[in-house]
């Protein structure tokens, strides 16, 4: 085999569809499935009866024969109701993929005519099954296990199988430093909202499905006597996981690092707004010392949105 001739994009050449699939095939990583979280979602008919429907989006599927068939690009406008064969007198788990026949490599399709991007119902697979079949150019968008002599297909019976071929991610670090001492005392066993320049508004994405925050308070202040306490994240109204202040070293000013971290779904209602975070404190009365931040604190969010199946 030699260099597919011409390279992309020369002026006056004629460029093949192979050339243009592999081009799709860089671009995407050689990855493949649905392009963004809503994107080919299957779901009972809008009335429910014998058939699926595969809600609007696109997707990316990568040709099973070899690398230079590269990929190919499949657009669903709207909603498109797939029929679904009744069972009889034993239930059965069949499998909705969306798939490509070419027949320059397999079948016989004539893509003059024909459509050779389609959504298929593969019949009788395993109960487990993730993949579609061997030799397949094709991505799986559900499995439905169909009860008994059945012809309605509900939303019960289906199990969403897709997957993002390359799931957005953003991350940003935001910095605070304290301009003067902030100090918490250990008396009334409540939350405090504090430190108070731990707190940022934070854009989310239209697209963010999950967040991992991590704030490091570097310097944070120990003094007086024992400091037992925790501290959690606030971002919008969830609240996050604690981390637990426990230092037994008496009266003498320290220092310390604390790292509190959490995971946090993004609710639809989150998507494209911009929430506060910040941090509080509980302080308990079982130990009498207290903590403070000042100008030797530094203050530090981490802050990851991914993109997932919605």
């Amino acid at each position: 085999m030699a260099l597919i001739q011409p390279p992309l994009m020369v002026n006056g050449a004629t460029h093949s569809a192979r050339i243009m699939r592999m081009m799709a095939r860089n671009l995407a990583r050689a990855s493949q499935g649905v392009i963004e979280g809503d994107d080919l979602k299957v779901a009972q008919m809008a009335t429910p009866g014998a058939g699926i429907r595969v809600v609007d989006g696109a997707a990316i599927i990568t040709g099973a024969t070899s690398k230079s068939q590269g990929s190919y690009t499949l657009f669903n406008v709207g909603d498109t109701n797939v029929p679904v064969s009744a069972t009889g007198a034993n239930a059965r788990t069949d499998m909705v993929v969306l798939r490509v026949s070419d027949p320059e490599y397999e079948g016989t399709l004539d893509p003059a005519k024909d459509a050779i991007g389609f959504f298929e119902v593969v019949s009788g697979v395993s109960a487990t099954a993730t993949a579609p079949p061997s030799g397949y150019s094709a991505i799986p968008l559900a499995r439905l296990q169909i009860p008994a002599n059945t012809a309605t297909i509900t939303s019960s019976m289906i199990t969403d199988l897709r997957k993002i071929a390359n799931p957005r991610r953003e991350r940003v670090l935001y910095t605070s430093f304290p301009s003067s001492q902030s100090l918490i005392g250990y008396s009334d066993n409540k939350w405090h909202a504090w430190p108070a320049a731990a707190s940022w508004n934070i854009p989310i994405p239209a697209w963010a499905t999950n967040c991992k925050v991590i704030v490091t308070i570097a310097g944070l202040r120990y003094s007086d006597a024992d400091v037992w306490a925790r501290m959690q994240t606030v971002f919008g109204s969830d609240l996050g996981q604690d981390t637990w202040i426990d230092d037994d070293q008496g009266s003498t000013a320290r220092r310390g690092t604390v790292v509190i971290a959490d995971n946090i779904s993004i609710s639809a209602g989150q998507r494209g707004t911009t929430q506060k975070l910040s941090m509080q404190t509980y302080m308990y009365k079982a130990a009498s010392g207290n903590l403070s931040v000042n100008t030797g604190t530094s203050i530090i969010a981490d802050v990851e949105f991914t993109e997932g199946l919605r």
